[in-house]
């Protein structure tokens, strides 16, 4: 931990407070701090730092963070068991760490549409306003139009130093095979259909690009500046409020990380504004501890005062149902992750000596996919009536994302074999779910209901079995495939043409196999559907991606915030992460987390600025 991670005893006032030190959080402070030099300012985040952290710094270890045990993690799990779950409670990680989920996830480089934001209804959010905010955080190694990409932001955009040219090509060619072209960028912000090689959230060099480093860091160890403090390893459990104008928090030790004694409370106070950046998995329970949120849900949950009655809060969670299916490959133990998976020695060699795949991510190719007019026909009258509404008309939207991923983590075979994994999600699903506080304390448990595959039309299970008949029939015509990792896939009837195989052929016959599997697409039966259906619903979880628990919206629509992020029936009280999202983003999400924190502290500096110069 560096010695510019503390907060003196006798700091009890500041000017601004940010509670949470994820992706938009640490965006927010240092905008804040870098802008403002006389203004002082306070972040808080529950976690440790992540300087030095190799798992951090070195994009091939992001699979220590899958771990439920990581230390870098921290798991919300539905409160009860999910029907359309198959009775499962579902477990979603969320970073706990400095610079939060850009600290663990899977650093895929993926923007909203311009469209996505224009579907917030929001004043100043709408996609062209974002776009500056959009090119302000990157530098941008990768091809496309440069007028649509940053130059100069903190974050970098790369391949890295690992790529599987030979996997990228055969997936690449059989997804054009499908009808799914190989665009030049599909990240231009309106391409809505096709096939990428996969950028990364990751330096040329080969290192994370995440908001703590890249942001915070700098600032912190740069001498001239002494207005930034950053408090670790403790967490916000309220803002405290003077009548209804936000006054400070209420923070303690986190028991996770200092266990010797109970913690104590302890607050300090802000003199112009209280920030909330928590995500959309613990920003709804500050708020409701705060006695901001629905009346009757505070009441349960036994918190004193009711500040703001506000229904939206904890409401209208939604995330990206996401599944791994993997595959047997002819593919050569370099072209795959797997041996770090399997083998600490290999790993702890590539460590110590260096290695090119220390800079990869094992995402290989990225898509993004429609489905023609023939699928739509096929895929029931309620999700017809859906593309009908919001899919056929107007700029045109992706249904499904995925990615080629370079490693198989469920490989049942006595020696490492060199699978590999397809990974889809819904871009725009239907379901919506909700937490909540149960009790006035952070460590009381939160009623938490993930809600996945929860749309009474069954709409997004419909989107997900399409996905798997798709990328199935893209990965199939490859000439690196060699069959299915069955205990990956769905348990068809016996006798099924879709069942999963294995093929012992030779290199030199795989060409003329993948061209005959090009003529004869899978077929599959209604007992097939429903046994896909069943897997999906047994096995599916989620792409790390929560949204909308604080959304930005109309207070009358269940809107928690206005367009300048204010929480409504208060003062002084800001939200400025994910969920505040009023609609879907179909991309994955920490591109837009970035883009919010750019445009919050826009915001926020010209709040400041003015209050300064009333």
């Amino acid at each position: 931990m560096g010695p510019y991670i503390t907060l003196p005893d006798a700091v009890d006032e500041v000017d601004v407070v940010i509670a949470g030190g994820g992706t938009a959080g640490c965006v927010v402070a240092a905008r804040l701090a870098a802008a403002l030099p006389s203004l002082s300012l306070l972040l808080i985040e529950g976690g440790a730092d992540n300087a030095g952290n190799p798992t951090v710094s070195h994009p091939l270890l992001f699979f220590t963070h899958l771990d439920p045990k990581s230390p870098n993690n921290i798991m919300y799990t539905s409160s009860s068991p999910e029907p359309q779950l198959a009775g499962r409670q579902l477990a979603i990680p969320a970073g706990g760490i400095l610079g939060g989920g850009s600290s663990i996830n899977m650093m895929a480089y993926s923007r909203a549409l311009l469209r996505d934001w224009d579907a917030w209804e929001t004043e100043g959010w709408r996609g062209e306003n974002m776009i500056p905010f959009l090119k302000k955080f990157e530098t941008y190694v990768g091809p496309g139009d440069a007028a649509m990409h940053g130059s100069s932001g903190p974050i970098q955009v790369s391949r890295g130093t690992f790529a599987s040219p030979r996997a990228a090509t055969q997936f690449i060619s059989a997804a054009e095979s499908l009808g799914f072209p190989e665009v030049e960028d599909l990240n231009d912000l309106v391409t809505a259909s096709g096939v990428q090689r996969q950028l990364r959230y990751i330096s040329p060099s080969g290192l994370r690009q995440d908001a703590a480093s890249r942001y915070l860091r700098p600032l912190l160890e740069d001498e001239r500046r002494q207005n930034l403090h950053v408090l670790l390893e403790h967490r916000v459990g309220r803002v405290l409020f003077e009548g209804t104008r936000a006054a400070g928090v209420e923070f303690m030790a986190n028991p996770e990380f200092q266990r010797d004694e109970p913690p104590k409370a302890r607050s300090v106070r802000a003199r112009k504004m209280v920030v909330v950046s928590c995500g959309s998995l613990a920003s709804p329970s500050v708020l409701e501890r705060s006695g901001v949120g629905s009346a009757s849900v505070l009441r349960r949950a036994r918190v004193e005062q009711i500040v703001a009655d506000l229904p939206g809060v904890g409401e209208g969670y939604h995330d990206h149902p996401l599944i791994l299916h993997s595959y047997h490959t002819a593919l050569e133990p370099s072209e795959t992750i797997n041996s770090a998976l399997t083998d600490p020695e290999v790993l702890g060699k590539w460590l110590q000596e260096g290695n090119d795949i220390l800079g990869s991510n094992a995402q290989e190719v990225a898509f993004k996919v429609r489905p023609s007019d023939e699928d739509v026909a096929g895929m029931g009258r309620e999700f017809q009536h859906r593309w009908e509404r919001e899919f056929k008309n107007g700029p045109p939207r992706p249904l499904v994302g995925g990615a080629l991923v370079m490693a198989c983590l469920e490989d049942p075979s006595p020696a490492p074999r060199q699978n590999i994994s397809i990974s889809s999600f819904n871009l725009y699903p239907e379901s919506r779910g909700s937490l909540h506080i149960t009790g006035p304390s952070p460590s009381d448990p939160v009623d938490f209901h993930s809600g996945i595959l929860s749309d009474p039309a069954g709409i997004d299970l419909t989107e997900q079995v399409w996905a798997y008949k798709t990328h199935r029939e893209m990965i199939r015509r490859t000439p690196m495939y060699r069959g299915e990792v069955a205990v990956t896939h769905p348990r068809f009837p016996a006798g099924s043409a879709a069942a999963c195989v294995y093929l012992d052929i030779t290199a030199d016959a795989e060409e003329e196999e993948s061209t005959k599997r090009r003529r004869e697409r899978l077929t599959y039966t209604a007992e097939d559907d429903a046994a896909i259906e069943q897997w999906l619903r047994e096995h599916i979880g989620t792409a790390w991606h929560p949204l909308g628990t604080c959304k930005m919206a109309p207070r009358e629509k269940g809107g928690v915030v206005d367009k300048n992020l204010s929480v409504y029936g208060v003062q002084g009280l800001k939200v400025a992460d994910l969920s505040i999202a009023a609609g879907g983003i179909g991309a994955n999400t920490c591109n837009s987390a970035f883009a919010v924190g750019e445009k919050a502290a826009d915001i926020f500096i010209r709040e400041l600025v003015g209050d300064s110069q009333a």
